[in-house]
């Protein structure tokens, strides 16, 4: 998921426009964007939208409101629909929060008849969250990604949204934690809708640090998250060249070797694979 676009659950007049958007996958919010006395509507109008799968082939994520709250399980009784295969849960602050969201699942998974799991997306947004990432991350088979909040983590202590320090530090230690559980990573939403220079700058931050794409709370966005995570047409040319001179050495019994005048081996192996499957899915190669 290079680009994530935000819906609003409470905005139904949205959700085919969003569908017919450039965005790898939609993400349908009921939590922040919808006023807690419009919530069992919103609920209620997502749940139809997605009891039928769309034809549009995106990846499609609900974020869901907090395992703390009145609205948790209602939510995702609603949007437990064919059309859901993603659960985004908010404020993840422990191991524990991840099992209880997979046993319910678990549940009406079975008791609806479903046969493709839905997958967790994490979001690390707070302090005792970020220091237990890489818990979380492993904390089961459904969680597929952790995705940072930077605007729960930071605000409430006084931290500019984009001090440096602060993003790179949380960008660190949420892309280790993903990685050591074998997941991907996502950065969070860049809230200055006017500044695409800075959307830029911020997604290549991220992507800097092996993070696999970003939010995108305005459509504006999508086409730049897209751009940005896309890999470059010179390196998805080196990427086949490696794929093919790895396989011609593993024939040959040989595990280094140079392509494009650089010293390729096993990690560098892994990640040029990487680089061309991720152009095969999006029709690059």
């Amino acid at each position: 998921m290079r680009s994530k676009l935000f819906v609003p659950g409470s905005r139904p007049e949205l959700f085919a426009k969003a569908a017919a958007s450039q965005a790898d996958a939609l993400s349908f919010d009921l939590e922040d964007a919808v006023d807690p006395a419009r919530k069992d509507e919103a609920r209620s109008q997502l749940g139809r939208f997605l009891a039928t799968p769309g034809e549009h082939g995106k990846t499609v994520v609900v974020r869901v409101n907090a395992i703390d709250t009145p609205h948790f399980q209602a939510d995702v009784e609603a949007v437990l629909q064919p059309g859901l295969h993603i659960l985004n849960l908010p404020k993840v602050e422990s191991p524990d929060d991840i099992h209880q969201v997979a046993q319910l699942l678990d549940r009406l998974e079975r008791e609806r008849g479903r046969q493709q799991p839905v997958g967790i997306l994490a979001n690390i947004e707070s302090p005792v969250g970020l220091r237990r990432a890489t818990a979380i991350a492993a904390a089961h088979p459904r969680v597929m990604g952790l995705q940072i909040g930077f605007g729960d983590l930071l605000a409430p202590l006084g931290i500019r949204q984009r001090h440096p320090v602060a993003l790179d530090q949380t960008r660190w230690a949420v892309r280790l934690a993903a990685a050591e559980a074998g997941i991907a990573a996502y950065d969070g939403a860049f809230v200055d809708i006017g500044d695409p220079d800075g959307y830029v700058e911020d997604a290549r931050a991220a992507l800097a640090l092996g993070f696999s794409g970003k939010s995108c709370i305005h459509p504006s966005q999508v086409p730049l998250a897209n751009q940005v995570f896309r890999p470059s047409d010179e390196e998805l040319a080196h990427a086949v060249r490696v794929e093919r001179a790895a396989d011609e050495a593993a024939a040959q019994g040989v595990g280094a070797f140079v392509v494009d005048g650089k010293l390729v081996d096993g990690p560098f192996i892994v990640r040029a694979r990487q680089v061309a499957e991720l152009g095969r899915r999006l029709g690059l190669i």
